[in-house]
């Protein structure tokens, strides 16, 4: 992979790890307005447990990215 791509990989990566957070910080913000729609407020556990997953993902895969490329970056940048 060349080093131009494995850079921009890990800013993508790492853009993953500050929406995750940010859907952490916005979570108890957003959830109330979402409990007052009739449909959802006898699903709330279930709802909760969907944003803090999606936050998990993010930032898990935002780790992942970041650790991948970094190691491929790195692994290049020996061979040379």
């Amino acid at each position: 992979m060349n080093r131009n791509k494995s850079v921009i990989q890990i800013i993508w990566g790492g853009a993953l790890i500050l929406a995750g957070i940010g859907v952490f910080f916005r979570i108890p913000h957003v959830l109330p307005k979402v409990f007052n729609i009739e449909q959802f407020s006898s699903i709330k556990g279930f709802i909760y447990f969907c944003f803090y997953f999606m936050a998990l993902v993010l930032i898990g895969g935002g780790i992942k990215k970041i650790y991948q490329n970094y190691k491929d970056l790195k692994r290049d940048r020996s061979n040379q």
